[in-house]
């Protein structure tokens, strides 16, 4: 995976102890989803395999993990501790992220971008 340097510069304007925190979330989208692309979307690190696959960026009292309101769904039971809203969850940082969660979130995010993609091409295929 290339690294985007818009990505780096994003990081680069936090303090040292969040920055430690996104990296960290960086590498573990990036190996959890190793085909995906990153880039700054909406102002923010965004991560597309066959679109968009996940989103991230920090603010004063949390980090803002962005995995679409099926995401949410999904994994609302594992979630439930955290604020949120329709597409986005809050990870306050002054507690550990859910790792565990998070890798959960992306491989699902990963196969619903895959399997949505196959479908639109095998529709395209029987006109």
């Amino acid at each position: 995976m290339q690294r985007s340097v818009e990505v780096d510069e994003f990081i680069a304007g936090f303090p040292t102890e969040v920055q430690q925190i996104l990296q960290k979330l960086r590498e573990t989208i990036q190996q959890t989803a190793p085909d995906a692309e990153e880039s700054i979307n909406y102002g923010i690190p965004t991560f597309k395999l066959e679109g968009n696959l996940v989103h991230f960026a920090a603010y004063k009292n949390h980090i803002g993990f962005y995995p679409g309101p099926s995401g949410l769904q999904a994994f609302q039971e594992e979630l439930a501790g955290f604020k949120g809203a329709k597409g986005s969850v809050q990870f306050p940082l002054n507690k550990p992220l859910p790792w565990d969660t998070i890798m959960k979130l992306v491989k699902f995010r990963v196969e619903e971008n895959r399997t949505k993609a196959l479908a639109k091409a095998q529709k395209k295929s029987k006109k």
